[in-house]
């Protein structure tokens, strides 16, 4: 199986040896880039109306949000005519998008952007095969997601993407297919329970599991977690199936994960941001296994690689048009970009978006081949302001930071309307709520506003709900409203106030509340 493997990587070669080549030339590679995405907006009835006629018109190209290109995109995808409104290539479908702000939003797809995503995928396995761990199975399991929202099911020209391989290339999805962990059927269970039980099912048995694929580190925290309380009944189902030896470890008070699946080497997920902290439990729970992050990746487009050997992750150079905003509204390019400088992205690629504010920040972190490595920070400018407090996600997550929450993996400040104040809700914590609820708001009040807002009454005091089941609960909520389940940002500071229900639902199943 190694040398199946190996025979892989050099399949791949070719492919990665292409972008190793272009990372020697940002400003070359860019350019190009830039006139074949500027030749695809030019056919458009989008560039007609801007009168865009060469890539030297480029900078009269407005920057924009979705807001901005929304009418454009949804009139494309319900236009029954022959009009090409942002790309003249064939869309195959729309992707709904599940970010953790703001309203569901459709990205048309066509088959470059599908390339885009499947050459970046490319370079990541070539660069695992040639400088990663040992694989010696293959054994891979790609995260899959229940559709737990069928609104869209019956929508025209729809889909979500609820399997990572769903982003690739027909022809690598079939080479990977003899190495898939992945049960038949089960993107269309809608019963979380249920796909909970058959993916613990479809899980345990797999001893050569060496890689596991996900988005949010959440995501496999909540099927360990009911591997755990659910160890006595998935062990009657597994008899049989399983070693003796391995039916005994599902008994254990903490089942210990790395004997469970003994060749597991990897784990490919978020891991910055509002992912820091999953993945920091991640790597406590498998100390062994590499826990890489998957650098940015949205649906939007593929945006960085990690690659080992930088020590960071690259951009996608070659598929997509990079332009950074610093603090002042100045625009770079790529290759004029400074180490540790801080910068938005705006984005342009093959699906029709064009100078696009993605929300992203990143920071600059080396030189790699010539080529800036960037760091994701988080959302721009992401803010609450129930009162006039103007709570920045930057400002909470320093806060955060300060209070003695080592053992915690989830935390998410949370705003409340009636009365206006906020919850921090934890998975779990060293100290009590009453005591962490005391010191987040002594913190808190180093924001002059909140501080004022909470003097004049203005903010009642904030609480803290904390239980292990609170991740999931959010995440499921969420699922229900359409986003995908596996691929769930949960947001170190929320904008919108919580709704009701979910409130008290939150508050019911909190082993401790101040």
């Amino acid at each position: 199986m190694r040398q199946l493997i190996q025979l892989f990587g050099q399949l791949l070669a070719p492919t990665a040896q292409r972008f190793y080549q272009a990372l020697d030339n940002p400003k070359l590679t860019q350019e190009y880039v830039q006139r074949d995405i500027c030749d695809r907006l030019i056919q458009s009835e989008y560039g007609k109306s801007l009168g865009i006629q060469s890539v030297a018109d480029w900078q009269r190209i407005p920057i924009v949000n979705y807001a901005r290109l929304e009418p454009w995109i949804l009139g494309e995808k319900n236009s029954k005519s022959q009009l090409i409104p942002l790309t003249p290539e064939p869309i195959l479908f729309y992707e709904k998008t599940s970010g953790s702000s703001g309203a569901v939003k459709w990205i048309p797809y066509t088959r470059s952007l599908r390339k885009s995503f499947n050459q970046m995928f490319c370079v990541w396995a070539h660069d695992l095969i040639k400088n990663g761990p040992e694989f010696s199975t293959g054994k891979l399991y790609a995260c899959i997601s229940p559709q737990l929202d069928s609104s869209d099911l019956l929508e025209e020209n729809s889909l979500s993407l609820q399997d990572d391989l769903d982003y690739l290339d027909s022809w690598l999805r079939w080479l990977l297919r003899p190495w898939l962990v992945m049960p038949e059927k089960l993107e269309s269970i809608n019963d979380p329970h249920h796909f909970k039980h058959q993916l613990s099912l479809a899980l345990l048995p797999a001893e050569k599991l060496e890689i596991i694929s996900i988005w949010s580190p959440s995501f496999l925290q909540i099927h360990l977690k009911y591997i755990q309380e659910n160890h006595k009944i998935l062990q009657k189902e597994l008899y049989g199936k399983i070693s003796d030896k391995r039916l005994q470890l599902l008994t254990e008070n903490q089942i210990p994960w790395p004997q469970l699946w003994p060749n597991l080497k990897l784990i490919s997920c978020w891991d910055a941001a509002n992912a820091a902290d999953g993945a920091k439990g991640l790597r406590s729970q498998f100390p062994n296994v590499l826990i890489q992050g998957k650098g940015l990746l949205a649906t939007e487009a593929p945006m960085t690689i990690p690659l080992i050997k930088a020590n960071g992750y690259v951009p996608v150079l070659d598929e997509v048009f990079f332009e950074f905003e610093d603090n002042s509204g100045n625009i770079y390019k790529l290759h004029e970009l400074t180490i540790s400088n801080e910068y938005n992205i705006i984005l342009s690629q093959k699906g029709g978006l064009y100078r696009y504010r993605i929300g992203d920040r990143i920071r600059v972190t080396n030189m790699y081949h010539h080529t800036p490595c960037l760091e994701f920070l988080g959302r721009h400018q992401t803010t609450s302001d129930l009162v006039g407090e103007k709570l920045q996600e930057s400002f909470v997550n320093q806060i955060l930071e300060s209070l003695n929450l080592q053992e915690t993996c989830f935390k998410s400040l949370v705003p409340v309307a009636d009365p206006p104040h906020y919850i921090l809700l934890l998975d779990r914590a060293n100290e009590t709520p009453e005591t962490i609820a005391k010191n987040l708001d002594r913190a808190l009040s180093k924001s002059p506003h909140y501080h004022r807002a909470r003097l004049l009454d203005q903010l009642t005091p904030p609480q803290v709900f904390i239980s292990p089941k609170i991740p999931e609960l959010l995440a499921l909520h969420r699922a229900k409203s359409g986003s995908i389940w596996g691929g769930i940002k949960h947001p170190i500071l929320a904008k919108s106030p919580i709704n009701s229900a979910l409130f008290s639902e939150l508050k019911s199943i909190s082993e401790y509340a101040s």
